[in-house]
């Protein structure tokens, strides 16, 4: 995962770095060394972190494959009870 996958993902949920860093239990400055750079500049535990945090939001991450690496938001199945 990159840099800007995490912006990416943060832009496609609405959410700010603050939002971010508080569902991954992080600060806002470590939210902003991951984003920093195309290659996240965090611990690997933060990044770690922030990448649960926002798969749990309903982030999907894409690898690189040929096709360039990305993100997308997970389909929800509206037959599925809350």
């Amino acid at each position: 995962m990159n840099g800007r996958q995490i912006q990416a993902a943060r832009a496609l949920l609405g959410w700010s770095q603050a939002q971010v860093a508080e569902a991954a239990g992080v600060s806002v400055p470590t939210v902003k060394r991951a984003e920093g750079a195309a290659q996240a500049r965090a611990s690997q535990d933060a990044v770690r972190a922030i990448q649960e945090a926002l798969e749990e939001a309903g982030v999907n991450f894409i690898p690189e494959n040929g096709g360039g690496a990305g993100v997308r938001l997970r389909k929800i199945d509206c037959r599925r009870e809350p």
